[in-house]
């Protein structure tokens, strides 16, 4: 049964974790019967993540990055960002909830005009449940949503030269 009301979720900052809690709110929905999409911008390698949705019905995991992103911007992230919004702007009006992972940054990096993604928000279905994370958020943004967290870097093992590890970092 879908949500009565739908609201608009933002997590953004330079910590870790953003990710992780739009998975973990699509856990917890797809558990109360809702269908999640989860579109992921900028990343485009295999994750843990992306092997479980694989195996769970109800949620759709799609990636629209580049393999290989090195934050150097060629002219194929720019037409892999135009295909997660327009993905975007169709699986909004079949899901409950709608994840856009890391869009905050393809609009830093201008990959994808923040109007576009203000009109996504303010055109989506009542009852969608939207989630938008990423470092960057820029204010348009911030100032429809109905929550914001900022996750903040304290501590993080990459500084002590330890990289991510597979199957707790991705």
């Amino acid at each position: 049964m879908p949500l009565e009301k739908g609201l608009v979720h933002v997590y953004t900052g330079n910590g870790k974790g953003k990710t992780s809690a739009a998975l973990g709110l699509c856990m917890r929905a797809l558990g109360r019967g809702l269908r999640c999409c989860f579109i992921q911008f900028i990343k485009g390698v295999v994750t843990g993540e992306m092997i479980t949705a694989s195996k769970l019905s109800d949620f759709c995991f799609i990636q629209t990055g580049r393999p290989g992103y090195d934050f150097k911007v060629i002219e194929e992230d720019y037409r892999r960002a135009e295909e997660g919004i327009k993905i975007a702007e169709e699986k909004i009006k079949e899901f409950d909830v709608l994840v856009l992972d890391e869009v905050n940054v393809a609009v830093h990096l201008k990959l994808i005009p923040v109007e576009r993604v203000v009109k996504l928000i303010k055109g989506k279905p009542e009852h969608v449940e939207l989630i938008l994370t990423g470092r960057y958020a820029r204010r348009e943004i911030v100032e429809l949503a109905d929550y914001v967290t900022e996750l903040k870097l304290i501590k993080h093992p990459y500084y002590r030269g330890i990289n991510g590890r597979e199957g707790v970092d991705f």
